[in-house]
């Protein structure tokens, strides 16, 4: 995966005004932490009027999720600029982490919409139910009866493999039975 999640804390410089000022924090997706700080920047700039000559950040941390095997439904409102103006939007995916989530969300705005990753702003994020689920391309994964037959199966017997690695002969692909 080429995104990580960070949570960034940072403040204003304390002054004589504010000895002790307000911490800000955001969770961002970035490649890197480099770029995390500066979009954690960016964002500041714009809601809170702060820049990073007047501030400094408190910490930095990557948020390491666990490696779990299920599947789940993911929430995702975000706005883009478009060239016709500001978009506001709702997607739905599905993936076993949250930044594999973020990332096809990501391949998909830059393919269907035309959106460069700068000009994206994730707004929120959340894990969705199976009955929150509202696109029909994430409801059609919701059977518990939902089966991906092999077509493609090579059968060899485990000792044809020790003897014969290579072959000469193609292999057959088709499903046999014993």
């Amino acid at each position: 995966m080429w995104l990580k999640q960070y949570y960034v804390i940072g403040r204003q410089w304390p002054t004589e005004k504010k000895p002790e000022p307000e911490l800000f924090f955001m969770k961002i997706f970035s490649p890197n932490e480099s770029i995390a700080k500066s979009r954690f920047w960016y964002f500041l700039r714009k809601t809170q009027k702060l820049k990073k000559a007047k501030g400094e950040i408190v910490s930095i941390k990557k948020i390491n999720e666990k490696k779990n095997k299920n599947v789940k439904n993911f929430g995702i409102w975000l706005r883009y600029d478009s060239k016709s103006g500001t978009v506001n939007m709702y997607k739905e995916y599905r993936d076993v982490l949250v930044c594999g989530a973020v990332e096809q969300m990501y391949m998909e705005m830059a393919g269907r919409h035309r959106a460069k990753w700068s000009s994206i702003i994730i707004l929120r994020i959340e894990q969705l139910s199976t009955k929150e689920c509202i696109r029909p391309e994430i409801k059609q994964f919701q059977n518990n009866s939902l089966k991906f037959p092999i077509s493609h199966f090579i059968f060899q017997t485990s000792w044809e493999k020790s003897l014969f690695p290579f072959k000469a002969t193609r292999p057959q692909t088709c499903l046999k039975e014993n």
